[in-house]
């Protein structure tokens, strides 16, 4: 089957739907279908050699929903687009976000492929859905099949746009998490190491988590807290806090290669993610559970459909530092809930393998097609 994969957003950059396209590509490829993405890029030279990408459009920074997207809003596009399509002849074109400007509108303008979107977004209101919906039916009535990623990425989309939606979740690459791997050396001390892995966003919740921290770090010297992800304009408020209130053993260790990622959830005995909500999955989460660490999450509706409190880990109230201590509290103190919630963790990402979803994916493609798909 010959597929194209589609992002809205800037392929050079990190983030949970290009994730969950990378993913997707690979298994793919070694399912032995022909697979190319198309997204927009800044940087051309960032981009991976072991993927097959058309860059499609420049970037530009674009406020979504308490995040900065970076998407094309060129009107220039088609002629690439319709030569790309034309040239390629895909038997699938698989739209990821296909709401979202620019590139998904005019591919879903020119395809004449079996068109399938998938929908990852999580808004408690959308105000762009709302006022947009007469513009967006038309590229709604150009999809053959569509897929949220989660039941609250499903609430949303059917609140403004009914219909019939096939829920097929993220997945993990098991591989690269589960594998045995060393953790970092220079956190390997003695310390007990509380990770946060996100970017730094004030919806992330990481000034909540810092909070609860300083609580627990006063009574357990040895904690250490690691936080890595890309700066989202918060870096500079976060150190200025902490120098300020003299708050040790906290190492912000920024953007993280893909290859060192898993290392990092090795190192640590803690994994925590304080988001104060708009989350409709939980991608690390499931990449620390694979690793077989226990969780400490908020309890908002794209974590509570990864984590089940008591079982994998904890859930507390977002924006809540005292219930996050208390969380902090009981992990640091039970090293034998610590393990049990990690080995239940380990367990249930199985089921979100990218062998798992990419075959989901694929049969969801061969019943829309009517049986009739290319190997």
């Amino acid at each position: 089957m010959k597929i194209a994969l589609v992002s809205p957003y800037d392929y050079a950059c990190p983030g949970g739907v290009n994730t969950h396209i990378s993913g997707l590509a690979c298994q793919f490829a070694k399912m032995g279908h022909q697979v190319r993405i198309l997204a927009p890029c800044s940087n051309r030279k960032a981009l991976t050699r072991d993927q097959d990408i058309i860059p499609v459009g420049k970037t530009i920074p674009f406020p979504s929903n308490g995040s900065i997207a970076r998407v094309t809003l060129s009107g220039w596009l088609m002629p690439k687009v319709k030569k790309v399509l034309e040239e390629e002849r895909f038997d699938i074109i698989h739209l990821h976000e296909p709401f979202c400007p620019m590139l998904p509108w005019i591919v879903l303008r020119l395809s004449n492929s079996i068109n399938v979107g998938t929908f990852h977004a999580y808004y408690e209101r959308s105000r762009g859905y709302w006022v947009g919906r007469p513009f967006l039916n038309q590229f709604l009535d150009r999809l053959d099949g569509k897929i949220a990623v989660s039941e609250p990425a499903l609430r949303c989309i059917t609140r403004y746009f009914p219909g019939h939606y096939r829920l097929i979740p993220h997945g993990i690459d098991l591989e690269n998490f589960a594998a045995e791997t060393s953790p970092m050396e220079q956190f390997c001390d003695g310390k007990l190491n509380i990770l946060f892995v996100s970017r730094l966003e004030k919806r992330k919740g990481l000034g909540y988590l810092l909070q609860a921290y300083e609580q627990v770090k006063r009574e357990y010297p040895y904690l250490r807290l690691i936080v890595v992800g890309p700066d989202g304009g918060l870096r500079r408020s976060y150190e200025k806090r902490i120098k300020e209130r003299k708050l040790p053993d906290v190492v912000f260790a920024g953007y993280v290669s893909s290859a060192d990622l898993p290392r990092y959830y090795h190192t640590a005995d803690i994994f925590c993610a304080p988001a104060v909500g708009k989350e409709s999955f939980g991608i690390i989460l499931l990449e620390a559970m694979a690793t077989g660490k226990p969780i400490i999450a908020s309890n908002i509706g794209g974590y509570a459909r990864v984590v089940t409190h008591g079982v994998e880990g904890l859930l507390v109230p977002p924006k809540d530092e005292q219930a996050l201590a208390q969380a902090l509290f009981r992990l640091v103190d039970d090293q034998g809930l610590r393990q049990q919630m990690g080995a239940k963790g380990r367990i249930k990402t199985e089921e979100h393998s990218w062998q798992s979803i990419a075959q989901r994916t694929l049969d969801y493609y061969t019943e829309l097609s009517g049986g009739e798909v290319k190997s």
